[in-house]
């Protein structure tokens, strides 16, 4: 029997509250379990082709064009996407990220990202500050080869202090604030690094059609 949005809410709940707390360099979460089982695995095959960089990387806006998310099509395209983004949309999961990690999501939007990197991918330092109000990146690759990709932490002077496990189901959460800088170094990609970029962003965003439910804002 396959899992319902339900069974991904007390999943998060729970990842929640076993998450692993580091306030160095900066506040931030690593979480494991996430999804239940199933879910990961749909989300993971979802027939969505892997976007070519052309020898172009360092931030993902130079490639606004090919990026994918779970919009309003894909939700009614993929039962997968529709409950992943009904359990973010739900108001015990909104309440629990608000409460746990210390955000103010009251007039914000779900926006969630289907990231998928491929050789020649980096990200230079960035902090998300600005409109977002929360981040989350859920890592969803199970190839062994991908076990030393997870997010690169840094300090606020952008030195390199840290990097996230890589765990198909696991996560890195914080709250962007000006010093939350983190990225990818270059290394070898194997294949294809999925993941998921969740935000809650507010009413400034503008690419409203990335947004999951553009007209229902989250309401505290």
């Amino acid at each position: 029997m396959s899992s319902t949005t339900d069974d991904v809410v007390q999943a998060l709940l729970s990842c929640f509250n076993l998450g692993e707390q580091h306030e160095a360099p900066y506040r931030h979460w690593f979480l494991s379990d996430c999804l239940p089982a199933d879910i990961l695995d749909d989300i993971i095959e979802l027939p969505l082709e892997a976007p070519e960089l052309g020898g172009v990387s360092g931030k993902r806006e130079l490639h606004n064009a090919t990026r994918t998310y779970f919009d309003v099509d894909n939700r009614g395209r993929f039962p997968s996407c529709a409950k992943f983004s009904e359990a973010f949309q739900d108001k015990r999961v909104t309440d629990a990220v608000a409460k746990r990690f210390g955000t103010d999501l009251d007039g914000t939007y779900l926006r969630i990202e289907y990231a998928q990197d491929t050789g020649g991918f980096w990200l230079e330092p960035h902090s998300d500050l600005g409109v977002k109000n929360f981040t989350m990146l859920l890592y969803l690759s199970k190839d062994e080869a991908h076990k030393d990709l997870g997010t690169d932490i840094y300090d606020a002077e952008k030195n390199h202090v840290a990097r996230s496990p890589f765990i198909p189901g696991g996560a890195l959460v914080f709250v962007p604030a000006d010093d939350t800088f983190h990225g990818f170094e270059p290394r070898t990609i194997e294949g294809v690094r999925k993941s998921l970029i969740i935000n809650y962003v507010t009413d400034e965003w503008r690419a409203r059609e990335q947004l999951a439910y553009p007209d229902q804002p989250i309401a505290a």
